[in-house]
């Protein structure tokens, strides 16, 4: 299983810079990065000092959206971190939560996110793509070999259908090991259906992760504090389900929508940071499911239930108090005995 590092673009850039540095040593494969352009500093910029400065890791948002910058400029940037740095980018997408809306925006629509997906992985590629209205373009300047491997972030039906019928990539934005099962049953059967084979789909499960001592009643509630603002930002997603689909109409699992009943609003000011007053409303039950919290132990048997459900990468969410420790815990007590 490959480990992942997921961080804010918080100011310094240079902490965060030394954070990726410090998960590498630690045996993490790739690096990830919110992308919201009017919450945090400019992922990019950020990106190519954490290339330069790590020599095997990889590194993309989670999640970028096709609708805060153009996809040829989404495509050149990626392609020319790849350029300087070897073939170390991937391209996560999803429709735009917070960096669409903190700027007024609704989120993309599917129809949008497919052929943004299509024009990216393309002209990474150095193939031409066509950006709408029959303009042709493509990068003159790219080397054979490139590649820009598209990642899709999902939880309803019809993006799970997409993912597998289009992207490289499903990304899950929870570690819940029934609703994992579901989804990335979901990828599969679209993908197969396409003509494609499921197993190319890279599974990667993305959640808050925070090692305790112990399994102290004290430890647990501490440990799930600092995560609780997690299942604040998935109730956005799934509120939009909601609204779409309906509570209880079978389109999504009632083990996903349950939760967001008293849900009463959400303030982008404190998205993705622990204290979170507007996740008050997450249970402790939901925390417990879509984080790994505890010892290490707790942490290994859990991912252990993840590879099993066919998840090729953790991407750990490092949002909270514990950020050195957590990746520090890992290196030494998690990843070693997973990968044994």
């Amino acid at each position: 299983m490959d480990f992942g590092l997921v961080l804010q673009t918080d100011p310094p850039a240079s902490r965060v810079v030394d954070l990726m540095k410090r998960a590498e040593r630690n045996g993490f494969s790739h690096g990830w990065t919110f992308d919201s352009a009017v919450l945090w500093q400019e992922p990019f910029v950020i990106h190519s000092q954490v290339l330069a400065h790590t020599s095997t890791l990889k590194i993309g948002p989670m999640v970028t959206n096709p609708g805060t910058r153009t996809w040829e400029v989404t495509a050149s940037t990626f392609a020319t971190l790849n350029d300087m740095f070897g073939n170390r980018t991937v391209c996560g997408i999803g429709r735009g939560d917070s960096a669409m809306r903190v700027a007024g925006r609704r989120p993309n629509t599917l129809s949008r996110m497919s052929d943004a997906i299509r024009v990216i992985r393309a002209l990474g590629r150095g193939e031409e793509a066509d950006l709408g209205g029959g303009t042709v373009v493509r990068f003159p300047w790219i080397k054979p070999g490139a590649e820009v491997p598209v990642w899709m972030a999902a939880y309803g039906p019809k993006a799970l259908k997409m993912t597998g019928e289009e992207a490289d990539g499903f990304i899950l934005q929870l570690a819940d090991l029934y609703l994992t099962e579901y989804m990335v049953k979901a990828v599969r059967d679209a993908a197969e259906a396409a003509g494609r084979d499921p197993s190319e789909v890279t599974v990667c499960v993305a959640a808050p992760a925070y090692v305790t001592a112990d399994s102290s009643p004290g430890a647990l509630a501490h440990a799930r504090e600092q995560c609780r603002w997690f299942g604040g930002m998935v109730g956005n997603h799934v509120a939009d389900l909601v609204a779409k689909y309906g509570a209880h109409t079978g389109a999504v699992p009632e083990e996903l929508t349950d939760y967001i009943k008293a849900r009463e609003g959400y303030d982008y000011a404190h998205h993705g940071r622990s204290g979170n007053p507007d996740t008050r409303f997450v249970p402790d039950e939901i925390v417990d499911r879509f984080c790994l919290i505890g010892p290490a132990e707790k942490h290994i048997e859990k991912l252990t239930a993840l590879r099993a459900l066919g998840v090729d990468q953790f991407a750990l969410y490092d949002m909270h108090d514990a950020q050195e420790a957590v990746i520090d815990a890992y290196g030494t007590e998690v990843i070693p005995v997973v990968n044994a």
